[in-house]
């Protein structure tokens, strides 16, 4: 009798698992809240260094998001979400599915901009000829000097960059998204080096897997329609049919709604989804056009 060797996991199983990065640190917070409403719930447990989500077919890493495309370049990582910023300073080779507009603190993008204390005479890139410049993103800063053709001395800064700028350099290149936090700290724009917005990023070998492939434009639709769904709203109303054309001839913000009768003769229930920022206008003149029962209801994904 030949004894049996020891059990081998199908290769096929094995491989059917999407390494996910997300980033940590400032944007991890909002990035689990996008998930959730996408349809993946990510948790973090003090016992374990591997985040929980509840999809067996995909494994989450937390990582910071400046070294988040390197491990996808390498392969340590299907794919990723980080900021364009990170994939162009760290020079990354990968392949990008989506631009996904979300920040902890306003839907703008993010800017990397060079800056100057108020009262300095840089007033433009030819002034920094021979200036000093502290920054995080020590590549683009260099790649931005090159274009405009100025020699300065550019060092790594840890933090605290807006101190820096009043006493230890004569520029910095920080990140802002409202610019609130440099007026604070007496500082001046110059002008604007990159804008960037969070992507999803993808390992060249891992996007020509078909398998992959698939897995990661599911999960890329879902939280696109997570993110649409976050600036519209559901709008139900009761409207005489014989106002139904006026109506949506004056409210061209009801694009292509639903229309269906209702079991009372002569009436229509009407149903459409609209930008939030005008319901409070738009409410009171349905009113007025003869509609009721208006109703106002949240979305969680809109899918195109």
């Amino acid at each position: 009798m030949v004894a049996a060797g020891p059990v081998m996991k199908s290769k096929t199983k094995q491989s059917r698992i999407l390494k996910l990065g997300l980033p940590k640190g400032s944007l991890q917070e909002a990035t689990f809240e996008k998930l959730a409403k996408a349809g993946y719930n990510v948790k973090v447990s003090s016992r374990s260094y591997l985040p929980y989500i509840d999809d067996e077919e995909m494994e989450v890493r937390l990582i910071r998001a400046q070294e988040v495309s390197r491990y996808v370049e390498h392969g340590y990582l299907d794919c990723g979400i980080t900021g364009h910023d990170w994939v162009i300073e760290n020079g990354s080779k990968v392949h990008e599915v989506g631009e996904f507009l979300f920040s902890k603190a306003t839907r703008q993008a993010a800017r990397w901009v060079l800056a100057v204390p108020e009262n300095s005479t840089i007033k433009k890139p030819a002034d920094l000829q021979g200036k000093r410049i502290a920054t995080e993103v020590v590549n683009i800063t260099k790649k931005y000097l090159r274009k405009h053709k100025v020699k300065a001395e550019v060092e790594f800064s840890w933090g605290a960059t807006e101190v820096k700028a009043h006493e230890l350099v004569d520029a910095i290149v920080e990140i802002t998204e409202t610019g609130n936090s440099l007026r604070a700290n007496k500082l001046r724009i110059v002008d604007t080096l990159l804008t960037s917005t969070p992507r999803l990023i993808v390992n060249q070998d891992s996007w020509r897997d078909k398998w992959k492939q698939k897995k990661i434009e599911t999960f890329s639709m879902l939280l696109r329609g997570a993110l649409d769904a976050e600036s519209k709203v559901g709008l139900k109303l009761n409207i005489p049919e014989k106002k139904l054309s006026k109506l949506l001839q004056s409210l061209p913000a009801l694009r292509n709604p639903t229309v269906s009768s209702l079991s009372l003769t002569g009436w229509v229930a009407v149903e459409s989804v609209i930008d939030e920022r005008i319901v409070r206008e738009i409410i009171p003149q349905l009113k007025a056009a003869g509609a009721e029962g208006i109703i106002e209801y949240p979305l969680n994904k809109i899918v195109y």
